[in-house]
């Protein structure tokens, strides 16, 4: 199971960091993602990171503003967000898959097997 935190309101320009707990323990096989669903509009890729190497991959509408990372203690990965824009309002999704995604298909759904609930992210002045 996945378990998402972190989501707010915040002013553009402002920061928040994201969460996800997975259950259960990771394994170098693991390949953890982040997408984000704005109202009428189909979820879309934000950022993944690969367990075991740690290479990372990130939409390039978030890029140089959102950082994915791990502590591989907690089990946890998180979604550093910083130059918030109004743009960036979403459901923010944490997923996960056992398996270890080449780049290219990090940006897929369909490659995810476990999804978060969902945190609600909002930036508005």
């Amino acid at each position: 199971q996945l378990q998402a935190s972190g989501g707010g309101l915040v002013q553009p320009g402002g920061s928040l960091r994201l969460s996800c707990v997975a259950s259960g323990r990771t394994s170098s096989g693991y390949t953890m993602g982040w997408f984000r669903q704005a109202p009428g509009k189909e979820r879309d890729f934000v950022a993944a990171l690969r367990w075991g190497d740690g290479n990372t991959r990130s939409a390039a509408s978030v890029r140089g503003r959102f950082t994915i990372s791990r502590d591989n203690a907690k089990n946890t990965v998180y979604l550093q967000m910083n130059s918030l824009k109004p743009e960036d309002t979403a459901v923010y999704y944490c997923a996960a898959t056992t398996r270890n995604l080449i780049i290219g298909v990090m940006s897929q759904p369909r490659e995810y097997d476990y999804w978060g609930q969902g945190t609600q992210v909002t930036v508005s002045s």
